[in-house]
């Protein structure tokens, strides 16, 4: 198997960094898009996975956030517009140069399967599987989770934003601290409905989530207060002619003491990344 570093280029200039596996024989192509403030090591293991079960994998930081973060977070263009928009863009336009004539799919993780539409080549993509994306939203969180998300996001976030001028999610567990405009988008969308459908056509002019129709399973577990089931149907919902169906993972079912929103990609919960592969030798 071949390993690569890579820088990818972006519409706007700003490069993000990455890693691509290339097995002998491949399959298909996959991008792993990473949950809002998540570093792509945190998906190693689950990406040399696939790529051992024949799919060139490509994972990668967004802008701001690990080996992307450039120069200074304060003055970072970074948002959840912008992942979308321009760093999965480029990220599966790489993809498409290295491995060409392939199929090439999704597998998004909370925020990587939310901005698919931004995606301004997101018709090429072939299917998308996605972990712990859903709405996110306040009105079908349940209590007390709900009154712990509301703080996160009506106080801590916009407090630490406007004393540091970024959002110090490191120090509540929050993965990478997060640029302001991130955090400002991230608590707009989840106090309504339908995650960033709050801003389409209106903040955000061009997208395809009408347009998609592509293949989609939304896995999510029992256990997860942030993809709850009525959640992930509340994102569904923004893409009128996605073809989806949703899959409700239980831990006790593969004898787990919890999944919950970020353990589908450890290793000590290998026996699920199945769901994976069988999703993209059937798709």
């Amino acid at each position: 198997m071949e390993e690569l570093k890579v820088k990818i280029k972006c519409e706007d200039n700003f490069e993000i960094s990455g890693k691509l596996l290339k097995p002998e024989r491949i399959k298909s192509a996959v991008m792993i898009a990473p949950a809002t403030g998540i570093k792509k090591e945190f998906y190693a293991a689950f990406a040399f996975f696939l790529a051992e079960n024949g799919f060139a994998t490509l994972t990668f930081d967004n802008r701001g956030i690990g080996e992307s973060k450039g120069n200074a977070i304060n003055a970072s263009n970074a948002s959840l517009t912008n992942w979308g928009k321009l760093d999965m863009t480029a990220a599966l336009e790489y993809l498409k140069s290295e491995i060409p004539y392939s199929d090439y799919h999704l597998i998004g993780h909370s925020a990587g399967g939310q901005l698919v539409g931004l995606m301004k080549n997101a018709k090429e993509l072939k299917s998308m599987f996605n972990f712990g994306s859903s709405s996110g939203s306040l009105h079908y969180s349940k209590y007390p989770f709900r009154l712990k998300s509301s703080f996160w996001l009506n106080c801590y976030i916009p407090i630490s934003n406007l004393i540091f001028g970024h959002t110090k999610s490191q120090w509540v567990g929050m993965g990478e601290p997060l640029p302001k405009n991130v955090g400002k988008e991230w608590t707009k969308w989840c106090n309504g409905k339908g995650y960033v459908k709050v801003d389409l056509d209106t903040k955000i002019k061009e997208h395809l989530y009408n347009e998609l129709n592509l293949h989609s399973l939304w896995v999510h577990a029992a256990d997860d207060p942030i993809a709850n089931y009525e959640n992930v149907q509340d994102m569904i919902r923004v893409h009128p002619n996605i073809r989806s169906k949703i899959r409700t993972l239980s831990p006790e079912e593969y004898g787990f003491k919890d999944i919950g929103h970020m353990k589908f990609f450890s290793k000590r919960r290998k026996e699920l990344w199945s769901l994976a592969t069988k999703w993209l030798n059937e798709n």
